[in-house]
C-alpha cells in the first residue's frame, strides 16, 4: 500500500464535518478522507470589535462549541467559516437580491481578502487556524450583476459570489493564495494540520 493510502486508511479519528456546505463536503472528500456530515447550528453573530481573520476564527470555534453532543475519544470534528473583507468591512452572506447587488458593486474593481478559518476539535484537543487569499475583481456592469444573481442565486456565499461559478470565471482577474480557500477550505493547510493532529 502506498504511504499516503496508509495515512488515509490508518487515520486515527472518525471525521465529522460540521457543515452543510456542499462545497466544503466536496473539498474534504477530494483529500481522500471518508467522513460523516453533521452540521452545527448556531447564529453567525460576532463581537463588533472583531476584524478581518478574527471574525472567522471566532465563528469556526463557535460552531465547534455548538456541536450537539460530546465527542468520543475517536472522533474529530471539523468546523469552518469564510468571510470576505474589503476596505475594513465584512461581506457575509447577502440577505436578498438588493444586498447582493450592492455587495458586488462595492467589490467590483478592487482587491478583497478572503479569510477561511478552520477549527479541529477532538475530545481532548482543539486546533484553530486560518488562511488568506487575495482576489482581484474587474468592475461589474449592472447587467452582469443582474444576470449572475438571477441565474446563480449566490445567497449562501460570503461576498455574494462563488469563485467556482460564472462570476468567478468572468470577473476574477487574479488570485493570490489558495483558490480552495476562497471556495471554503484551505486544503493544503487542512491536510498539514490533520497529519499533525
Amino acid at each position: 500500500m502506498n504511504p499516503i493510502e496508509k495515512k488515509l486508511h490508518g487515520f486515527p479519528y472518525k471525521i465529522i464535518l460540521g457543515s452543510a456546505s456542499p462545497r466544503r463536503q466536496e473539498l474534504l472528500k477530494s483529500l481522500g478522507f471518508s467522513f460523516e456530515v453533521s452540521p452545527t447550528h448556531t447564529g453567525e453573530n460576532f463581537p463588533e470589535n472583531l476584524k478581518a481573520q478574527d471574525i472567522p476564527l471566532f465563528l469556526a470555534k463557535k460552531k465547534a462549541d455548538a456541536f450537539e453532543r460530546e465527542l468520543t475519544s475517536g472522533e474529530l470534528l471539523i468546523t469552518s467559516d469564510t468571510v470576505v473583507w474589503c476596505d475594513e468591512k465584512i461581506y457575509n452572506k447577502p440577505a436578498d437580491f438588493t444586498e447582493a447587488s450592492q455587495m458586488l458593486k462595492e467589490l467590483g474593481g478592487k482587491m478583497h481578502e478572503v479569510f477561511t478559518a478552520v477549527c479541529l476539535t477532538s475530545k481532548n484537543k482543539q486546533v484553530l487556524f486560518y488562511d488568506t487569499s487575495r482576489v482581484y475583481f474587474k468592475s461589474f456592469s449592472n447587467d452582469e450583476i443582474a444576470f449572475y444573481l438571477h441565474n446563480y442565486r449566490p445567497y449562501d456565499k460570503a461576498g455574494a459570489y462563488g469563485v467556482q461559478d460564472w462570476l468567478g470565471y468572468t470577473g476574477i482577474e487574479k488570485i493570490e493564495g489558495s483558490f480552495y480557500n476562497v471556495m471554503g477550505l484551505p486544503l493544503k493547510k487542512l491536510w498539514d494540520e490533520l497529519m499533525k493532529f
